[in-house]
């Protein structure tokens, strides 16, 4: 809290605030039903269901500042702020009052937005409704000490997406730093044997449907994407590589598993069967050169599935073949390097997206520190 924050509320409301319902000390409206069809195409943007706008048309309903929440769809109860002409479509918007601050209201809706999602109804498609929020109690400071908040959240709100956009570009170039030292690890100018992959590993598919997974399983369950599901029996119990057989994910989704484990029945597993190849090494190097050599060898524009021939013939350097010593030692180095740049990009614990979210935790606590005030009924009461 800032030292003139404590000043005002010492002040102006030593004894506590009153809580007002929201639809009595705003100005509450739903939205205007219209189609892309209704409105002609413009700059102004049309708040539906989502959290961008549905499309912009030319005609606005509400004007300066504004809170909208989207009423419908996916993004069901997502709180906005603008200022600017916009056109309330499936959605309802909320406006200050003389004696309450907009943007302040907005930052309050912004601490209980998890509260407003509570509220959703329906089973395909969720609702939030005006009346389901209409009646929460809103915590009313003079406005001074409103403005005094809404500085400081401003000013927190400017100062977090800006650390987050400098966290995400160093993010951005350490991921570009390691895929470049990746690539360049694995160009060997001369002593290299390149090997078709299998000659040194098992290829083969799994048989579990995705259907089968568990919200919570005993053993890691791969599908044909990033995520790693859970099942309660396993398939395999090896050291492998694993990668989508088809789908969007073809020549990007690559993961490395150690132990037991279940396999989608169009993804593939690749266990490295001799010692010549450390099977890190290899996981790197097919993360590296897989994508571009699919590409490479496909019939078509786009690659949507792996051909068992294109995982059979992808060629695989072994450095050093004339020395296994030599060459091991090499793949180890190769690998220490990769496993350290990933780690610094990838582990959510340890790595730069962790400092992110910690700011973005830091941001929400100090806002809902600053919107928590003593409720002067109580004290009255006393």
């Amino acid at each position: 809290m800032s030292k003139l924050l404590e000043q005002l509320i010492n002040e102006l409301c030593p004894e506590g605030v009153e809580y007002i319902r929201l639809k009595e000390c705003t100005e509450m409206k739903r939205g205007t039903s219209a189609t892309k069809k209704t409105l002609s195409e413009g700059q102004i943007p049309v708040i539906s269901g989502g959290k961008e706008p549905a499309f912009y048309c030319d005609t606005a309903n509400r004007y300066g500042e504004t809170i909208t929440i989207a009423g419908s769809g996916a993004g069901a109860g997502y709180v906005q702020y603008w200022n600017e002409p916009i056109f309330v479509n499936d959605a309802f918007s909320i406006k200050g009052s003389k004696n309450l601050n907009t943007r302040y209201i907005y930052h309050y809706l912004l601490n209980i937005q998890e509260k407003i999602y509570d509220t959703k109804k329906g089973g395909g498609v969720p609702h939030v409704h005006i009346s389901s929020i209409e009646n929460f109690l809103v915590p009313t400071p003079p406005l001074p000490v409103q403005e005094e908040i809404v500085r400081i959240l401003d000013k927190f709100t400017e100062l977090t997406a800006e650390l987050t956009a400098e966290l995400t570009a160093e993010l951005t170039a350490r991921k570009q730093q390691y895929e470049y030292y990746r690539d360049n690890l694995f160009v060997f100018s001369d002593n290299v044997l390149y090997k078709p992959l299998q000659e040194i590993a098992d290829i083969g598919t799994g048989s579990s449907n995705t259907n089968e997974e568990l919200e919570i399983g005993e053993y890691p369950f791969f599908v044909r994407s990033q995520e790693v599901r859970r099942k309660d029996s396993y398939e395999f119990d090896e050291t492998a590589i694993i990668t989508s057989g088809d789908g969007v994910g073809v020549g990007k989704i690559f993961h490395y598993i150690e132990g037991k484990y279940a396999l989608h029945q169009r993804a593939y597993r690749i266990h490295i069967n001799t010692d010549d190849v450390i099977p890190k090494y290899y996981f790197y190097y097919m993360k590296s050169a897989f994508l571009s050599y699919i590409e490479k060898n496909s019939f078509h524009s786009s690659v949507t599935s792996i051909r068992r021939p294109m995982l059979n013939n992808f060629p695989v350097p072994i450095p050093y073949p004339e020395n296994k010593e030599k060459s091991l030692a090499e793949q180890q180095r190769i690998v220490d390097i990769l496993d350290r740049f990933d780690k610094l990009c990838n582990d959510i614990s340890e790595g730069l997206p962790a400092e992110i979210e910690a700011r973005q935790k830091q941001y929400e606590y100090y806002r809902d520190k600053l919107l928590t005030f003593k409720k002067k009924e109580a004290a009255e009461n006393e």
